[in-house]
């Protein structure tokens, strides 16, 4: 009895590896994903939740028995290599937050159901290449965070003390200045709203603005894209060599079976004209 379970045990694991992989399934469960975040999406209109609220809560609260069903499948499929996996933690978080109760202290969870949401990452490989990517070039812009973090910090100081007795609301301290900065960096208002007013009292204003501008907006933000779009090529050529190796992998092996074939023919040949003693 005990060899019979321990034979099945790994066949059951098997195929339930073979069905929770299986592409009908995985679209299934990525349609309940999206129909999950629209009823997360229903939830906030208070004439819905009035006429069908009663409906919603219990659909969602089916799909996520499905969702925690899947990650249970998962793992007893692959045990403890699951957590191994970073996309299998983040599903793992992402539906253990739904159960927790969202009640006293644990109430800013409710808020946070809306993430099962992003377990569309995990199962859409484009855009798991580029989260990849992103995780992938942190180390790049961690560096021209820092950069940019000092122009901000000198930029900011400058300010204060030109402009900060003049205009308080904007740059009367270290941290109005900063915030003032952000605002000028995304383009909002920067001119009319801002810089115009400055420069009606300092004329020359503009040589600060406009030099902030060209590199804090359009070189050091440019250089954040040229590093996420240098780790996305980066990991396409890593694929590709993938790819390639497997192809050169594949040639060599049939070259050596055929070289082999090629011998055993020699072999084959030269037995048949050996000469029969008489």
């Amino acid at each position: 009895m005990s060899s019979n379970a321990l034979v099945s045990a790994p066949t059951l694991r098997a195929r339930l590896k073979q069905f929770i992989e299986h592409n009908t399934v995985q679209r299934v469960l990525l349609a309940l994903i999206l129909i999950n975040a629209v009823i997360l999406g229903m939830e906030t209109m208070p004439g819905v939740m009035a006429a069908i609220g009663g409906y919603l809560l219990t659909l969602d609260k089916a799909i996520l028995a499905v969702f925690v069903l899947e990650i249970a499948i998962r793992l007893f499929v692959h045990r403890l290599a699951f957590f191994k996996d970073g996309w299998s933690v983040f599903d793992f978080i992402v539906v253990g937050i739904a159960l927790v109760p969202a009640s006293g202290p644990f109430a800013v969870l409710r808020a946070l159901r809306v993430l099962r949401v992003l377990r569309v990452l995990t199962f859409v490989p484009s855009m798991r290449k580029i989260v990849g990517a992103l995780i992938q070039s942190l180390n790049g812009m961690l560096s021209i965070a820092m950069v940019l973090a000092l122009i901000y910090y000198v930029a900011a100081v400058m300010v204060t003390k030109l402009f900060g007795q003049a205009f308080p609301d904007w740059f009367g301290s270290l941290g109005a200045s900063l915030y003032t900065l952000f605002q000028v960096m995304t383009l909002e208002s920067w001119s009319m709203g801002i810089a115009r007013p400055v420069m009606e009292q300092f004329p020359y204003a503009w040589a600060f603005f406009v030099p902030f501008i060209l590199i804090a907006t359009f070189t050091m933000l440019n250089l954040f894209i040229a590093v996420i779009v240098n780790a996305v090529q980066s990991m396409h050529d890593e694929e590709h060599k993938a790819e390639h190796a497997a192809d050169v992998a594949t040639q060599q092996q049939l070259l050596s079976q055929m070289q082999q074939l090629q011998q055993e023919l020699v072999q084959l040949r030269a037995m048949l004209n050996k000469p029969t003693a008489e």
